[in-house]
């Protein structure tokens, strides 16, 4: 190819896309010495959570109890350091101030270190509420050998540190972190839960991949989901101008020892009541009262039928 020709190509090129229209609603402004929020820092970040929840099972597997305190203590120390780093990053990210003085992006990062504390200050019941996780998981499968194997092998675990360590992220209003977070034990396992949901002790998901928990879900004690469950949003109210409206909550609450079989889908602001069960491949748009059941039976000539418990839908 002719060098002049070629450069021409790669110069518009190179103009077309730093056109501000072309840009427009795309690019994030960085501001000088505001920092943004960095992939690589927040998996560091949840090594490091894995490792002080679960010692011996993530991070250094030579840890014992002569050298815990010491392993634990170092893991958090760089947690705070990191997670301040990180949630200074986020409450940047998310402010469109365009004149910060420096008093002001001080006080921001006061704020970060403060958020980073509270965090790191519910690790303790964090990992009191994983404990519950990893003994629903124990005790819902039947090929769980041990629960040191469900702590070292289940992807459950892995996505409910993420999830729960982002929720109190999320809570605090670093939302950004929350997100990114949660997304990496999505990427990671299949589990996409979103921070912003409120998820009880004693819950777990076998196998897994393609679970889907929205934004607004309320979940209670002894859940048990299976892979492929959508806990979803049955549509989107328009404001007058057409757009969707948001933080309303759109998503089901699942009242305690529910469980969900494989590839259900669960639409809307609607309540599944206490001890229900919901079939494989169910959909479910109608709250379900306590204690019944909606699923599908086979019947002749390759047709499902659906089955309804006392639900009244």
């Amino acid at each position: 190819m002719n060098t002049q020709h070629l450069n021409r190509v790669l110069t518009a090129t190179v103009n077309e896309l730093s056109s501000p229209e072309s840009l427009r609603g795309l690019m994030h402004k960085h501001r000088n010495g505001n920092p943004l929020p960095s992939g690589k820092a927040l998996e560091e970040i949840i090594d490091l959570t894995r490792a002080i929840l679960f010692p011996g099972f993530f991070g250094k597997s030579t840890v014992n109890e002569q050298t815990i305190h010491y392993h634990i203590g170092v893991n958090v120390e760089r947690l705070h350091r990191l997670l301040s780093e990180q949630v200074w990053a986020g409450l940047c990210y998310a402010c469109d101030k365009e004149d910060e003085t420096a008093e002001e992006r001080n006080a921001q990062r006061c704020m970060a270190e403060e958020i980073a504390m509270k965090v790191i200050e519910k690790l303790p019941e964090i990992r009191r509420t994983l404990a519950t996780d990893v003994e629903a998981a124990y005790n819902g499968d039947p090929a769980a050998k041990s629960r040191e194997e469900v702590m070292a092998c289940y992807p459950v675990i892995k996505a409910l540190v993420n999830y729960r360590i982002a929720h109190e992220v999320y809570e605090l209003g670093v939302p950004l972190i929350a997100r990114m977070i949660t997304e990496m034990a999505h990427s990671e396992t299949g589990i996409d839960i979103h921070p912003r949901a409120r998820i009880g002790e004693y819950f777990t998901i076998d196998h897994g991949t393609g679970v889907v928990i929205g934004a607004t879900c309320i979940i209670g004690r002894h859940v048990k989901l299976y892979q492929g469950v959508t806990l979803g949003a049955k549509s989107f109210p328009l404001n007058e101008e057409g757009n969707p409206i948001k933080g309303i909550p759109r998503h089901p609450i699942i009242e305690d020892n529910v469980i969900i079989y494989a590839n259900a889908t669960i639409l809307g602001r609607i309540t599944i009541g206490k001890g229900c069960v919901v079939g494989a491949n169910v959909w479910v748009t109608k709250d379900m009262r306590p204690n019944t059941k909606k699923y599908k039976i086979e019947k002749t000539d390759n047709i499902d039928f659906e089955y309804n418990d006392g639900t009244g839908i």
